[in-house]
């Protein structure tokens, strides 16, 4: 079975969880218990190893301090960077 995951926008949330945790200089431990999610599961998103539901999306805005809709504009924004670094890497071969 083929994953319709897309790794630009995998690794776009990846990293703008990753440095909005940083930020708030919280683990991954405080993140999972604030958010009510598995660490195991937010680990693995920071990795770009998975995709958050919309719940866990919610959930790690709320542990993130901020609205869901700040995170996803933030993902948006790292994502079209994502896009564009790919373009940029297969026009280079």
């Amino acid at each position: 079975m083929r994953s319709n995951q897309d790794p630009e926008l995998l690794r776009a949330f990846a990293a703008e969880l990753k440095v909005r945790r940083t930020a708030l200089e919280i683990s991954q431990d405080a993140l999972a218990i604030d958010a009510n999610v598995n660490r195991s599961f937010l680990a693995k998103l920071e990795v770009a190893k998975t995709s958050p539901s919309l719940t866990s999306l919610f959930r790690l805005a709320q542990g993130l301090r901020m609205e869901p809709a700040e995170l996803v504009s933030a993902v948006a924004k790292r994502y079209r960077r994502e896009l564009r670094a790919k373009r940029r890497a297969e026009g280079s071969h």
